[in-house]
């Protein structure tokens, strides 16, 4: 998963909020804008550890399949990230925003260094999908249609 030795190489960096005094002003979203040469790079760090405590008990409440997607940021490989993404989570874009992450405080990496930004990754992934039309939405059927008289 990711680059071998990334997690060596590079230091956690998580994506910054914007400036409060503008945001105090509006309704926007609270992250700046996401950067995808940024993602890749703490994707990168996502290590090969065995046992990914991040999607375990302990971890992920929803168990996301983590290393998986951080592996696809890692190589470009954004709308596979969003299918392997929406195979556990209905709600990314949800869950990206509010969750407080427990899979971060459950991530190997922790153990000596700063974790993954999981967190700052799954949230891009969902709106790298909206923004690129991956995601739509699936409208039911007519219920009236369904009840016979």
């Amino acid at each position: 998963m990711g680059k071998v030795t990334g997690f060596k190489e590079y230091t956690r960096e998580t994506e910054p909020y914007r400036d409060p005094a503008l945001r105090i002003i509006d309704f926007k979203e609270l992250y700046t804008e996401h950067n995808d040469s940024h993602l890749q790079t703490q994707g990168a760090r996502c290590m090969d550890c065995g046992v990914p405590f991040c999607q375990s008990n302990n971890g992920c409440p929803v168990y996301n399949l983590i290393p998986e997607w951080n592996d696809l940021v890692y190589n470009g490989r954004w709308q596979d990230a969003l299918d392997r993404l929406h195979t556990t989570n209905n709600f990314p874009e949800f869950t990206g925003r509010v969750c407080p992450a427990p899979c971060e405080g459950a991530c190997v990496l922790g153990i000596t260094s700063p974790a993954v930004t999981i967190k700052n990754i799954e949230c891009a992934i969902i709106d790298r999908g909206f923004d690129e039309g991956w995601v739509t939405p699936k409208i039911a059927g007519d219920s009236l249609s369904l009840i016979h008289i």
